[in-house]
């Protein structure tokens, strides 16, 4: 599998990293465990987590993810990967995360608080990378910088980077890093998928101008792109099928934004384009997100170590620039599909 550098950091990471956010959830240990096993024996050797996983967060299982992934990585020589995991963004938020009493904020304590509890559960003495999951703007980055610098000269963490962010505050962030002499952001990530490009419009610019990699998640678009929400009936126990039922305002406004007319259209134009090169969807979506000049490693996800051979398989695959250009004349006509 290649390889990668993320931003100007030492980190030089397989093209595929394995998100692990539904380990403990609907994912058991022992699949996960096999999940992990595959990974590796594939040449990932770049994990995803954070402090908040398994989703959808809950109390009964929050710090789930971690704990399995230590146990997992002590199993393995912890040199031979590489671990990312994050630390929840303010309470104040679009969530009140179930940790800490849903008193989160990106401040020197919680930052403490949140990469002491990781190390634990993960049976390490280091991260990889430590990320912000979610930022808060009504805060000003330096205090969140100088506290994650302390980390990384601390040992504990060797790179920091972002998550959810904005073009604005990753600007602010490298401003700020930069007057203060602080560990900047050497990565964001973000969602980007063929059903949302919007990373493109202008954060792709940023990333190429100040060498900041993007990490992409959900380069299934929450598992739209499958196709399984293009049959007559909502798939049972999928999660978009889970927020329309019985989720609450906000997971039923994102059900909504996922899948609707134009998200479809678009899936069931590439669910045909991967058929005609004999590929899965999944193949196709996630060739397509690695082939980015500032895409450093694309996350992916699986509950099932069958869902991982698509993604697995996308690790050989180059696609020529007359697909790339179908590709950008199929999602042209669904523009914007998630708003």
């Amino acid at each position: 599998m290649k390889k990668r550098r993320i931003g100007r950091s030492g980190l030089v990471v397989s093209e595929i990293c394995l998100g692990t956010m539904t380990f403990g959830s609907t994912c058991d240990e022992r699949e996960a465990f096999r999940i992990m096993d595959r990974a590796a024996d594939a040449g990932v050797d770049f994990f995803d987590t954070a402090e908040v996983y398994p989703v959808p967060p809950d109390h009964s299982y929050v710090y789930a993810t971690e704990e399995i992934v230590g146990r997992w990585l002590r199993t393995r020589n912890r040199d031979a990967f590489l671990i990312a995991t994050k630390f929840c963004g303010s309470a104040n938020a679009w969530f009140k995360p179930p940790v800490r009493e849903g008193h989160t904020a990106i401040d020197r304590h919680h930052i403490r608080r949140a990469i002491e509890g990781s190390l634990r559960r993960l049976g390490t003495d280091y991260v990889d990378l430590y990320q912000t999951h979610w930022p808060d703007h009504d805060v000003p980055y330096e205090p969140t910088l100088e506290a994650l610098d302390e980390l990384v000269q601390e040992g504990l963490v060797r790179y920091v980077g972002c998550s959810n962010e904005t073009p604005w505050g990753l600007m602010k962030a490298l401003s700020a890093a930069e007057r203060c002499g602080l560990n900047r952001y050497e990565s964001i990530q973000n969602n980007f998928s063929l059903i949302n490009r919007r990373f493109e419009d202008s954060l792709a610019e940023v990333c190429r101008q100040e060498r900041i990699s993007l990490l992409p998640y959900s380069p299934m678009g929450g598992g739209v792109l499958s196709g399984k929400y293009n049959q007559p009936t909502p798939p049972e126990g999928a999660r978009f099928s889970a927020y329309q039922e019985t989720g609450g305002e906000r997971q039923q406004a994102m059900a909504r934004r996922f899948v609707n007319e134009k998200s479809l259209a678009t899936t069931g134009e590439l669910i045909e384009l991967a058929a005609e090169l004999n590929m899965g969807v999944a193949t196709l979506a996630i060739a397509w997100s690695k082939q980015h000049d500032f895409v450093a490693s694309t996350i992916v996800g699986a509950n099932t170590v069958h869902q991982l051979e698509d993604s697995l398989a996308a690790a050989d695959v180059v696609l020529e620039e007359s697909i790339l250009r179908r590709v950008d004349d199929i999602t042209s006509r669904h523009p914007y599909p998630l708003g």
